[in-house]
């Protein structure tokens, strides 16, 4: 076959540094817009960015020639320091690590759906329950402690 074709999309998850509630809602668009805008700087395609005070969900579509860590580098750092100089938060960080979850094209509205009613999913449910929730839809095996 002379041309590679690929669905690569990913729902990705992470926190705010030990799930502290940083993010506020009167700048939390404007951070979803900027994360958007970096997705698309790094040469991804963004599909949807929600969230709530303590962590933001994004669905990306990647291109083959991108390693997933170098990517979430890139978007966190970037992110951070759009953090500290518009906001002028010099405390925000960001978790280590993330989740990433593939997401297959027929999928895709569910999880655009869903991470578009984030705050509607969490009156009722933690950051911690919702990963445990992802880890375990996904057969990840993972340890307690890295989940706070």
């Amino acid at each position: 076959m002379p041309s590679t074709f690929l669905a690569l999309h990913y729902h990705i998850v992470f926190s705010t540094k030990d799930q502290i509630p940083l993010i506020d809602a009167s700048w939390r668009e404007r951070l979803h817009e900027y994360l958007g805008g970096t997705v698309s700087g790094l040469g991804g395609f963004i599909q949807g960015v929600g969230g709530i005070a303590d962590h933001v969900h994004l669905l990306v579509g990647l291109k083959a020639t991108h390693c997933l860590s170098d990517f979430m580098r890139e978007l966190k750092k970037a992110s951070s320091v759009w953090v500290h100089e518009e906001i002028r938060m010099r405390e925000f960080a960001w978790q280590e690590g993330y989740g990433a979850f593939t997401v297959s094209p027929t999928a895709r509205p569910q999880v655009q759906k869903y991470i578009a009613n984030q705050a509607e999913h969490h009156r009722v449910k933690s950051f911690r329950e919702e990963m445990v929730e992802f880890l375990n839809k996904a057969g990840v095996k993972y340890e307690d402690r890295y989940l706070d």
